[in-house]
């Protein structure tokens, strides 16, 4: 028998996804880092040896990923984000499970999936409450390009590769909409932590 709660938290890129995810550790939960599993899938040997042969060897540099020049590369076309994603959520899924067993055999009864693509993955359904944090395009854009020192080309090139605010609407259980900043996410957050 289960004894955990598995929270799926996902949103767009600069929508305040990581800030949501603070409330929900204050909130008690354990917290589960896609983007640190994705990291650490990548660093495997046959990550790599695909990544190479699909991307290009100059994505490496004295054998490190550039992740950013991956990122390049993999947002500039709609079939190549989806060869990124076959490449890499495969080997995220052991690494999840990995995790999610740790933490329920610690004895923690609540825990936040934190992933950006919670449902190109297919993870939503390991999941017990799905939450979208969402915000609107141009206040993302702001973000994303002061956060990631991106140009603006590259980050509306990360922005059109992600799903829009009315699929997480349809899809979610829960949806926070960040549209003036902190003190508005904190009480969605507030919202949905009390409904789940």
């Amino acid at each position: 028998m289960k004894k955990y709660k598995l929270v799926g938290l996902t949103g767009t890129t600069g929508s305040g996804k990581s800030t949501a995810r603070k409330f929900f550790e204050a909130a008690g939960y354990a917290v589960i880092d896609a983007d640190a599993l994705a990291r650490e899938a990548v660093s495997l040997p046959q990550t790599e040896v695909l990544l190479r042969h699909y991307f290009g060897c100059d994505i490496f540099h004295d054998g490190a990923l550039d992740r950013r020049m991956l990122a390049e590369k993999a947002f500039a076309a709609e079939d190549k984000t989806a060869l990124l994603n076959s490449v890499v959520h495969p080997r995220i899924t052991p690494l999840f499970l990995r995790e999610l067993r740790q933490l329920s055999d610690g004895g923690h009864t609540k825990i936040v999936f934190d992933a950006s693509q919670l449902f190109e993955s297919g993870m939503d359904v390991l999941c017990d409450v799905t939450v979208a944090v969402t915000a609107p395009p141009e206040l993302r854009l702001r973000r994303i390009i002061g956060r990631d020192n991106l140009t603006e080309d590259e980050a509306r090139r990360r922005i059109s590769a992600q799903f829009s605010d009315e699929f997480f609407a349809k899809k979610c259980d829960y949806v926070i909409e960040n549209l003036s900043g902190c003190d508005e996410l904190r009480l969605g957050c507030e919202r949905v932590l009390s409904l789940i």
